[in-house]
């Protein structure tokens, strides 16, 4: 899966006021018309704003407001927005292709190959062939206040599956989150390996 992965060292002027997402505090907030912003993420259908604030989650639907020259390469690069779903029944790939659709708002690894998802597991079709899924995830860290955003975002994004009739993303602790978790990919993304 081709995700985008951008980081911009032209700052940008927000155009209009836009609803965000503190990190790592997870807080919702608003930043203002005017504000001044560099992009330090771009990922899974949402981007890192840095500004004098501090860290900001920005959702596609208000990319516009970073300007239509950026909006326009956001959204022709993010192909995370695309359904992954295929034809057939329901397959455990499938749901991992959803997920590593999904990322940590700080770190340019999605959430599978940095190991935080512990289990995954899918029940027999109902009557209208749709199946329920469920996650068990982890986060880098405890204290995350984002780890309610990032479990709605794989949760919306398992959803997002024609063949699912709903999703469970429950956050645990046990065992403990450790960097050796993360896979060999993820590791030579952030030049561990």
């Amino acid at each position: 899966m081709k995700v985008a992965y951008m980081q911009s060292s032209d700052e940008l002027i927000l155009s209009r006021d836009i609803p965000v997402t503190i990190i790592p505090a997870g807080d919702p907030t608003t930043l203002s018309q005017g504000t001044r912003a560099y992009i330090s993420q771009a990922l899974g259908g949402t981007v890192t704003l840095r500004t004098d604030r501090g860290l900001f989650r920005v959702t596609a639907e208000h990319f516009d407001a970073l300007g239509d020259d950026v909006a326009e390469q956001l959204n022709a690069s993010d192909s995370s927005a695309v359904s992954h779903a295929s034809e057939g029944p329901l397959s455990e790939e499938m749901v991992w292709e959803a997920l590593r659709g999904c990322f940590d708002p700080e770190i340019p690894v999605n959430i599978v190959d940095l190991g935080l998802i512990y289990d995954l597991s899918i029940s027999a079709a109902e009557e209208e062939g749709k199946q329920a899924v469920g996650v068990k995830m982890t986060l880098t860290a405890q204290g995350c206040g984002m780890g309610p955003v990032i479990a709605e975002d794989a949760k919306g994004r398992i959803e997002a599956l024609p063949q699912v009739a709903e999703a469970k993303v429950d956050i645990v602790w046990e065992p403990a989150w450790t960097p050796h978790m993360i896979s060999d990919a993820g590791r030579e993304k952030l030049g561990l390996s």
